[in-house]
């Protein structure tokens, strides 16, 4: 499985101008460019955060997901013309020469030898993947060329500072230490209490604790008692994170402090995130990736996993903004289960989209997803779906938008595919698909985090779970509406339900920003004829969005409609949808909270004048 390459990438023949170790310096230096605009963002999310402006943070965090790919692109420009590019052969099927296999396999072992002491070699050896599938054809894509496997151990390997500082609660109290600590990440802004804060999580701590204690344990500190803190905040949309871990009686509690600010600049502490859950929520696949300094990205997710110890390390690099390290991972991961695995590849279940071929393995937790070559949608092809998960990736999704890793030229053991399922691809996908004796090859693909659809998941529940998963299917809308996303499609099944239960959007072809619809109330009738009849006695142009239409698609279920009704009733006025455009367009930036309100601090007062019925960070 190849992250970067494009199907139609020719092999080099062995370079004319620079040596083995001049081509591994090239790509390195590239890397080196691109982490350093990596942490120079982060450095300036700080700055937005202090000032409060919002909409450069997030103008910052879609931009920088471009970083990547634009110093792969220069870094190739500059090598192909020194490596033969002029004379590569047209088909890209000639063999590299004996020659040129062991020029590549120089540079890979120069290139290892400049991470001796590099604090980012892992991410380093993915970007080297990224460069070198650019210039050799996919059957060279293996540990003897590429870094399949990781050259460099990352276990220890720490910043020059420390990544992480640490408190002892028990020799200097646990306000004072919550104070030197909140203090030391040296925010230009200044707090607005921080003494009344950290006496109400000072409050917040020591309940928390004494619910987990031994009943016949009264020390609610023991001499074991630190609190050990990354050294660096984390940005995301209006709020700010401090992320660690408290230590006590030989168990970790992980923690994140939630920051805000105030229209006046001033900081103040708004909730306590305590325990595994209330960390996985925070750094879900649902949102929008963190901007976080960091010279040492290992120790930081190292970490981050000591916290949320059965979220994958591919996740925790991409919800820290390396993405590509993320996908990585993963692939890495995925070889791994199919090597200890032997269920098949099959179709998944639920109802098949018209514009998505969908198939998962039952026994991993994801799905993958291939555009159809004949989509039974008018207006849709493969450059508009495209585009439309494009959008998502680059978007603040919320926590109900599920983020996706896009792959090409992904090979896969054909004796793992079910008859059906090849049937279906050969049927569906046959542009998207090359196949022989040993395997298949998947030329463009989408892979997300599987969820329950959210339409089987109703048919099996009753009662108050009914009522939860309508609740958050309504509230999912109402936020994406916030951040201007329409969904388009709005059917259950085009929606899922996480492990922790929220309920989440996953079918991206039909959305649209909340400025290019109108919505409008469906006229009165001017005659019983033409109530009657099967066509519109109204004129729908292409953007038209009638509200008051949802409940015949989406109520036919009586006890869905009923508490459909009981949270949500404004969602089939045009009213409300009006008034939610009219609020995106004045710019306004709604407060959804990545956390439960329980865990905000007592009698936080809130944080805009008049804050909104759904409150975003």
């Amino acid at each position: 499985m190849n992250q970067d390459a494009d199907h139609r990438k020719i092999e080099r023949p062995a370079p004319a101008g620079l040596s083995p170790a001049q081509v591994a310096a090239t790509i390195l230096e590239g890397f080196n460019r691109h982490y350093s605009l990596f942490r120079y963002s982060a450095q300036r999310a700080k700055a937005l955060f202090e000032a409060g402006e919002w909409r450069q943070m997030q103008q910052l965090s879609s931009e920088r997901i471009e970083y990547y790919d634009t110093r792969v692109r220069e870094c190739v420009t500059r090598l192909a013309p020194e490596i033969g590019h002029n004379t590569a052969p047209a088909n890209g099927s000639a063999p590299l020469s004996p020659a040129t296999e062991t020029f590549w396999q120089q540079v890979k072992t120069h290139f290892v030898s400049l991470l001796t002491e590099h604090r980012q070699p892992e991410c380093a050896e993915t970007f080297f993947n990224s460069v070198s599938c650019r210039l050799l054809h996919r059957d060279y894509y293996h540990n003897a060329f590429l870094f399949v496997r990781p050259a460099v151990a990352t276990d220890y390997l720490d910043s020059r500072l420390p990544s992480y500082r640490v408190y002892y609660p028990l020799a200097q109290g646990l306000q004072p230490a919550l104070t030197e600590m909140l203090a030391g990440f040296g925010l230009a802004a200044p707090m607005e209490d921080l003494p009344r804060d950290t006496r109400l999580l000072a409050r917040k701590v020591l309940h928390a604790l004494r619910e987990r204690l031994p009943r016949n344990d009264t020390h609610r500190l023991a001499p074991d008692c630190q609190i050990q803190v990354l050294n660096t905040l984390f940005f995301r949309n209006k709020g700010a994170y401090a992320v660690g871990r408290l230590i006590n009686h030989g168990t970790t509690h992980p923690f994140a402090i939630a920051l805000l600010r105030r229209p006046s600049g001033r900081i103040y502490v708004d909730a306590l995130l305590l325990g595994e859950d209330d960390l996985g929520a925070l750094f879900s696949f649902t949102r929008a990736y963190f901007l976080v300094d960091m010279e040492t990205p290992a120790a930081y997710v190292n970490f981050l996993s000591s916290l949320m110890p059965r979220k994958p390390k591919a996740e925790l690099y991409t919800t820290i903004g390396l993405q590509k390290q993320g996908k990585t991972l993963f692939y890495r991961d995925f070889l791994h289960h199919l090597a200890h695995s032997h269920d098949h590849f099959d179709l998944a279940p639920g109802i098949h989209g018209l514009v998505m071929l969908v198939f998962t393995l039952s026994s991993y937790p994801y799905v993958f997803k291939l555009i159809r070559d004949r989509i039974a949608k008018p207006g849709m092809d493969h450059a508009t779906v495209r585009r439309k998960y494009l959008l998502v990736k680059k978007h603040d999704r919320v926590g109900r938008m599920a983020d996706t890793w896009e792959y090409s030229q992904v090979a896969l053991p054909r004796e793992r595919f079910s008859e059906s399922l090849l049937q279906e691809l050969r049927s569906e996908v046959p542009s998207l698909l090359e196949e022989d004796d040993a395997r298949i090859v998947l030329r463009h693909v989408y892979i997300e985090r599987r969820m329950t659809p959210l339409n089987l998941y109703l048919q099996r529940a009753g009662g108050a779970a009914l009522d939860a998963a309508i609740k958050g299917y309504g509230d999912a809308i109402r936020e994406l509406a916030a951040a201007n996303i329409f969904p388009g499609d709005m059917l259950f099944k085009n929606f899922g339900v996480t492990r922790l239960g929220r309920v989440v959007f996953y079918d991206y072809d039909e959305i649209q920003h909340m400025t290019e619809m109108n919505f409008r109330s469906i006229p009165p009738a001017p005659n019983e004829e033409a109530e009657l009849s099967s066509e519109p006695w109204y004129p729908v142009n292409a953007n038209d969005v009638f509200p008051e239409e949802f409940q015949y698609f989406l109520l036919g279920d009586p006890r869905v409609r009923t508490a459909f009704l009981n949270h949500h009733a404004d969602l089939l006025q045009a009213e409300w949808w009006r008034a939610c455009r009219s609020r995106v367009i004045q710019g306004r930036m709604e407060d959804i909270f990545p956390y439960d309100p329980q865990r905000r601090l007592p009698d936080r007062p809130s944080a805009l004048p008049a804050a909104p019925s759904h409150s975003m960070h």
